[in-house]
């Protein structure tokens, strides 16, 4: 345990933004899975709107640094491969 005021300060901080990372990123693996389970069960038209969906959130996720930049790319590719594949 830190006994530095700043050093408390920073586990606070670290652990906040922790946090919201992990809401960030759990909404848009939800919203990733959505998309692949569309996809699995050959529904297009509602595969390419949550496919916008989860590129908006996977956006943000990258915009907030919750995500690598890459990472994110290679998720909005893969699943764009397999909308379009239907």
């Amino acid at each position: 345990m830190p006994n530095i005021k700043s050093a408390k300060k920073r586990v606070r901080v670290n652990h906040e933004a922790y946090a919201l990372n992990q809401a960030f990123k759990s909404d848009m693996r939800t919203s990733v899975k959505r998309v692949e389970k569309l996809t699995a069960s050959n529904d297009k038209e509602n595969a390419k709107d949550a496919l916008q969906t989860a590129v908006k959130k996977i956006d943000k996720a990258v915009k907030r640094g919750a995500l690598h930049k890459n990472n994110g790319n290679r998720q909005k590719s893969r699943l764009a491969k397999k909308v379009n594949a239907l």
